[in-house]
């Protein structure tokens, strides 16, 4: 091969590897914008709920307080109230998954299928009801305390995740599962590996929605002895103390709206590829 073709050979390859940087650049760029556009919303709400919970602290620390109120904000009380909040939304959206996830699958299988229609009546008649007058009437069965408060919460809260379990699941091909099934898979590892997969997005907002209704629902749990942020709300109304009404009306807010972002994140990232 002479050296005239061996230069335009090398030229040929050289001017392929600098066209192909701008390519590799521009695939590079496109793919951070679009991971930009896919968070960007969260990024911003995490950012409003940080200067919400800024604005807060600033309107507590410049407000002229009475003792009682200095007493009943003071960092340490919040503190044990917010614990006390988290306790029972976590300890009840647990009980709430172990019961509504495996009854949704449950009840989207054929031998069950004629059991769907009664159980969504009585989740449905758990929301529909007033929630002071749910967790009231369980506070005079089962005593007044912490888990009157919890059990009150878990039955508000089932329908969501139960209802949203078997969209999902009914919302997923049937030629999937018949694909699966043709390939060898039992039944079980269908549902496993193709059905829950595919159901995941509608069944993380089912359990995102239940989080949030608990957040706000657990402030009554004061009522009935259970704690929680709503003592802030009942003793501001009780003894007239706006800041203290106001500051307990927005850390529940505030604590509803994180637990809301948190959900999305995992929404976000438990999504499967592709979907």
């Amino acid at each position: 091969m002479s050296t005239g073709s061996l230069k335009a050979e090398a030229g040929i390859a050289g001017g392929d590897s600098a066209a192909g940087l701008p390519i590799a650049a521009a695939a590079t760029v496109s793919r951070a914008r679009t991971v930009w556009a896919s968070w960007r919303g969260l990024v911003y709400q995490l950012a409003g709920i940080i200067l919400a919970g800024l604005a807060l602290l600033v309107w507590l620390l410049t407000a002229d307080l009475s003792a009682i109120e200095l007493r009943t904000l003071a960092p340490a009380a919040l503190w044990v109230y917010t614990l006390e909040h988290l306790q029972l939304t976590l300890l009840a959206a647990v009980i709430v998954l172990v019961i509504a996830i495996p009854l949704g699958i449950a009840l989207t299988r054929k031998p069950l299928r004629f059991l769907t229609a009664p159980v969504l009546a009585i989740a449905n008649i758990g929301q529909a009801a007033p929630a002071v007058g749910v967790v009231v009437l369980l506070a005079l069965w089962v005593g007044f305390s912490f888990w009157a408060a919890t059990l009150s919460l878990v039955l508000y809260a089932v329908l969501p995740v139960l209802r949203n379990t078997m969209i999902g699941l009914d919302q997923v091909d049937a030629r999937l599962v018949e694909a699966g099934r043709g390939m060898g898979m039992s039944a079980t590892a269908v549902l496993f590996r193709v059905e829950l997969p595919l159901a995941v997005p509608v069944m993380l907002s089912g359990v995102r929605t239940a989080l949030v209704l608990l957040v706000g629902t657990a402030a009554l749990a004061t009522f009935i002895n259970g704690g929680g942020l709503g003592i802030l709300i009942t003793t501001g109304v009780n003894l007239s103390l706006t800041t203290v009404l106001v500051t307990g009306a927005l850390l529940v807010a505030l604590l509803a709206l994180l637990i809301d972002w948190v959900g999305r994140v995992v929404e976000h990232v438990a999504r499967p590829k592709g979907l």
